[in-house]
């Protein structure tokens, strides 16, 4: 894969990432996710009068129409809030909807993780796995965030299957940007995620490229002797020798001075006899 590719490819899983990481962060923190509204039908000139309209998130429930209009209630998790709801059905709505909220949290904190590691991973490419931890946070923030969707869309239609039907009143719902925003936060997620885990295997099969073969680090063996290279492995090193103790040296000293040299031989051919003085005088006339 060329540069040009590898740092489109970086660049692209961190905009990815960074659009997912303010996405979520967006719906988390707003009310509109879920839009209701409940009112009764005029029979005389058929039309519609709007009893309750209110917009709610996972934090907060604000009322816009009815007896409630102009407050925002904090969602209590533990006790029920002192609102005034026209009908049960909607007060469970907004109570099933509650069970969701930890799955949104969880992946929020997934994201930022995921957004930290990737860009340490960028800004120090030689750490190629950081590019794989990343995208792995990646793809568990998307999963955490979509099953919290399929969770709140669940409570939602339980909720509204269970809704008698009555002819004289009308219960209107729809969802709302900050659910869009969060829908959209995970197709990012998801992008970045797969795209950071395929920047991984390319970085890892270029190293592997560039990686020098392992018979280079091999000792050269020299052309002049075939054993030059044997020292250099612990095998074939000559067993340590016992060093030999004071009394063993001056032993041997001794027995070397006590042998007699050998005796020299005699020279072929060669007269050791003593010339003696003649015996005969001058002879006599």
């Amino acid at each position: 894969m060329s540069s040009f590719s590898t740092r489109a490819l970086t660049l692209l899983s961190s905009v990815f990432g960074a659009c997912g990481l303010l996405l979520v962060g967006v719906a988390v923190s707003t009310d509109y996710w879920l839009l209701m509204e409940e009112g009764i039908i005029l029979q005389q000139n058929q039309t519609t009068e709007v009893k309750m309209a209110l917009h709610s998130g996972l934090w907060r429930v604000c009322f816009v129409a009815g007896p409630e209009k102009g407050r925002c209630v904090a969602a209590e998790y533990f006790t029920e809030p002192e609102i005034e709801i026209t009908t049960e059905n909607t007060a469970n709505i907004l109570k099933m909807v509650r069970t969701a909220t930890p799955f949104p949290m969880v992946s929020l904190l997934f994201v930022f993780t995921a957004f930290i590691i990737s860009n340490i991973g960028h800004i120090r490419p030689q750490r190629t796995i950081l590019a794989f931890v990343s995208g792995i946070f990646f793809i568990l923030s998307g999963l955490s965030l979509v099953v919290g969707l399929v969770l709140y869309i669940s409570s939602i239609n339980d909720e509204v299957m269970n809704r008698p039907r009555e002819p004289e009143q009308f219960f209107h719902y729809r969802y709302g940007w900050s659910f869009a925003f969060a829908a959209s936060s995970f197709l990012l997620k998801e992008g970045a995620g797969v795209m950071s885990v395929y920047l991984f295997m390319k970085r890892y099969a270029e190293e592997e490229l560039y990686r020098p073969h392992p018979a280079l680090y091999r000792p050269r063996m020299s052309e002049c002797s075939d054993y030059s290279g044997q020292f250099l492995h612990p095998d074939s090193w000559p067993p340590p020798q016992r060093g030999r103790s004071a009394s063993e040296v001056s032993s041997d000293i001794s027995i070397q001075l006590n042998q007699t040299p050998p005796s020299k031989s005699q020279p072929k051919g060669g007269s050791s006899s003593q010339q003696t003085p003649s015996s005969s005088g001058p002879s006599s006339a």
